[in-house]
């Protein structure tokens, strides 16, 4: 599904009224008041319920009759769909919640990505490789500048799952992308990272070569830096929080 578009008061209302959501501004179980909060955010009466169908269609709201419109139960909501994970990461969670679902993403990103790349090994086309080599290649020019780093790393794990030439494998772009630009954003802007260049050159040499167990291998230790280094942005947070007067 291609993420919802931002653009447009209607797009705005979508995410405004997501994120109170999501942030518990807005509680699981309530009742939405659809005249007060057309008031809040200005806007017509017809834009918040267009609104509300996005995130009905999301699992995060429903409408019953003599109930209304009210939030869903966070157990309803369609989780991995690619604006709930954005939404989350963008503003709607912060502090433990926040690292919870780093965690997770971690978590499914070390199910997936080790044998995802295995498939590459395997299957890898010069176009392929092709596109990873200039993934790397941007990240190598980028390492001063947080955000392209970020694009690149996004851009090479994007061209790994596209090298498995697995059509559902390639879909998980969709629900590993938020989360990982996230954590991308978090840790290449903290002094505390490790050079990520080695680690991402190892997994595409081993794919180059066709050899899934090195691919992996590589992958895991890939994941295992990632995890190092937002332990460590994550200490250095607590260290910094723990100076402030109180």
């Amino acid at each position: 599904m291609t993420p919802y578009a931002r653009r447009g008061v209607h797009g705005q209302t979508v995410e405004a009224l997501a994120r109170r959501i999501l942030g518990g501004e807005i509680p699981e179980g309530a009742t939405l008041d659809l005249v007060a909060l057309q008031s809040e955010l200005d806007v017509s009466l017809t834009v918040v319920r267009e609104s509300l169908k996005v995130l009905a269609a999301k699992g995060m709201v429903d409408a019953r009759q003599k109930r209304g419109t009210f939030v869903r139960s966070r157990a309803d909501w369609n989780l991995l769909d690619a604006d709930v994970l954005r939404w989350q990461f963008e503003g709607g969670r912060t502090g433990e919640a926040d690292r919870a679902l780093l965690q997770s993403l971690a978590e499914v990103r070390a199910i997936i990505e080790p044998a995802a790349v295995r498939l590459a090994a395997e299957r890898r086309t010069d176009a392929d490789l092709a596109a990873l080599d200039a993934a790397l290649a941007a990240m190598d020019r980028s390492e001063s500048d947080p955000a392209h780093v970020v694009d690149a790393d996004l851009a090479f794990h994007r061209a790994l799952l596209a090298a498995t030439h697995n059509e559902l494998l390639e879909r998980m772009e969709m629900v590993l992308e938020s989360g990982l630009a996230h954590r991308d954003r978090i840790v290449h802007s903290s002094p505390h990272s490790e050079d990520p260049l080695p680690a991402h050159r190892a997994v595409l040499d081993a794919v180059r070569e066709r050899d899934p167990l090195a691919a992996e291998a590589a992958m895991r230790a890939l994941l295992e830096q990632a995890g190092r280094d937002l332990d460590r942005v994550g200490t250095s947070d607590d260290e910094t929080e723990g100076t402030r007067p109180q």
